[in-house]
């Protein structure tokens, strides 16, 4: 227990800033805000992004975030894979496209806003895991700290699961899944697109009544 809840503080830290230790600000009636729970409430999927690539020491540290996210007995069975090649993907989403045609998959290429697989983002993230009983849940932590890291870095991202269950881990990917690189025994789960946002989406409301106290 005592590991458990060092780990999920160690990782909540890490939202704020991953790379070095960071000073606590000091609070006043002018500065009282918790500033990463101001980011978890003000983060949102972005699917419009500006035509702007990111800086690779901010990709360093969302994914160095990623990798302090609490996890089952701190197995850390989990591999990151950071695509920023415009040509990868470009070629992944036209091999996407020809394999969906006459499938429902193909109605998202005809999306007029459409830019490529990864819901438009420049770069992508794919987070894979060795498939067992925790690693799901690990694995969405990892990508719930990118996220959020992200968000506290000016950036939007998007987490999805259709780009590797519909394309990469079918034999129309597998060329593509094999360039990753991914350790024997280990396979994609999700992956993030990130890039600078060029939308403010507004925020869905949320549905209070599935929380309950136990008293």
């Amino acid at each position: 227990m005592k590991k458990s809840i060092f780990a999920m503080a160690i990782g909540l830290m890490a939202i704020v800033g991953c790379s070095a230790p960071q000073s606590a600000p000091e609070q006043s009636a002018e500065n009282d805000k918790n500033e990463v729970i101001e980011t978890i409430m003000t983060r949102r999927s972005i699917r419009a992004y500006k035509n702007q690539a990111v800086p690779k020491e901010l990709l360093d540290q969302v994914v160095e975030c990623g990798i302090w996210a609490p996890n089952a007995i701190n197995a850390q069975q989990w591999e990151v894979r950071v695509v920023t090649s415009e040509e990868w993907i470009n070629s992944a989403t036209a091999a996407a496209k020809e394999a969906a045609k006459g499938t429902p998959q193909e109605a998202q290429f005809n999306d007029p806003t459409f830019k490529n697989l990864f819901r438009n983002a420049p770069a992508v993230i794919f987070i894979g895991h060795k498939p067992g009983a925790y690693t799901p849940v690990d694995c969405g932590l990892m990508a719930g700290n990118m996220m959020l890291a992200a968000k506290s870095l000016g950036l939007g991202t998007v987490c999805m699961a259709s780009p590797v269950r519909t394309f990469l881990l079918t034999p129309a990917g597998a060329s593509f899944l094999e360039s990753l690189g991914f350790s024997e025994g280990y396979e994609p789960l999700i992956c993030i697109g990130i890039g600078y946002p060029d939308e403010e989406p507004v925020a869905k409301p949320r549905n209070r009544e599935v929380i309950k106290y136990v008293e």
